[in-house]
């Protein structure tokens, strides 16, 4: 099975930095099964992938990261220009296409980013919110092993774009090298990603509940993504459908009690980075 990315707990938290988190919601009918795949990915990530992250991140500097992390979004660029079409969005379209020949050939193969210099920034698109721009509702949230939050609706985008849109998986999937090498390159993009995450995650100290945190934020993300981070204030509201203020009292109670009795500092793990 070709995933074309794994979400695992701190390459989500590195996606969902820059968002608030709005008001837990209740509608998640999966949610027993959801935190069962959320504790295994949790103990995949401590064990097994984050090492490898922060290995990574020893032996290379802010700067090569960042050339390297250019380099990957580039290639996937195609990803966003097929999907911008397939919502018959042509100035997207052409935008997304601008900043794949302008990195590509002035950014030195995408390692560098002359594109947003000239102001032409990045809109990612996959073939979930084509489904969400086609009118498809999200369905129920759900967690899936390695790969992490999504939901019925966005989970098609894994086989869709990954067949059809993803330049590593087509590349994995038309070459058979020794030792299975045809997959090193999507797995330096994983890499790339999760030590991304790295730095986000401090958005988890003091959470009470990061299950909570991670499906409301995941949903929150992916509505801006929709609405090319300007969704209509009815739709922000209608996110935040089921909840009423003594739901949120009762979780700002939580929060405020779990604080009191975390307020120990926890151990460094070497790379800067507070053990969560």
């Amino acid at each position: 099975m070709k995933l074309r990315k794994i979400a695992i707990p701190g390459l989500v938290a590195a996606v969902l930095a820059g968002c608030a988190t709005p008001m837990p919601r209740k509608d998640d009918p999966l949610e027993s099964f959801n935190r069962k795949m959320y504790a295994f990915n949790d103990f995949a990530d401590r064990v097994a992938i984050r090492p490898v992250a922060v290995a990574y991140r020893k032996v290379t500097n802010p700067t090569s990261r960042t050339l390297i992390s250019n380099f990957f979004a580039n290639i996937e660029s195609p990803i966003t220009i097929a999907n911008d079409l397939l919502q018959a969005n042509l100035p997207q379209a052409g935008k997304a296409t601008s900043r794949l020949l302008i990195n590509t050939t002035v950014g030195f193969l995408g390692f560098f980013d002359p594109a947003s210099e000239m102001g032409i920034e990045a809109s990612p698109s996959d073939f979930g919110v084509t489904l969400a721009k086609w009118g498809v509702p999200d369905g129920p949230y759900l967690v899936l092993p390695l790969f992490g939050s999504t939901t019925l609706r966005d989970v098609w985008r894994l086989p869709v774009d990954g067949y059809f849109f993803d330049p590593l998986s087509i590349y994995a999937r038309n070459h058979d090298k020794e030792l299975h090498a045809e997959y090193l390159p999507t797995m330096a993009y994983l890499v790339t990603l999760r030590s991304t995450g790295i730095d986000a995650e401090g958005l988890l100290q003091g959470v009470f509940d990061p299950y909570v945190f991670y499906r409301d934020a995941y949903r929150q993300r992916r509505l801006y993504q929709i609405y090319r981070g300007e969704p209509p204030l009815d739709v922000i509201q209608s996110l935040q459908g089921g909840n009423d203020l003594d739901e949120a009292d009762k979780l700002l109670q939580e929060q405020e009690q779990y604080e009191k009795q975390h307020k120990q500092k926890k151990p460094d793990l070497g790379d800067g980075t507070p053990q969560h």
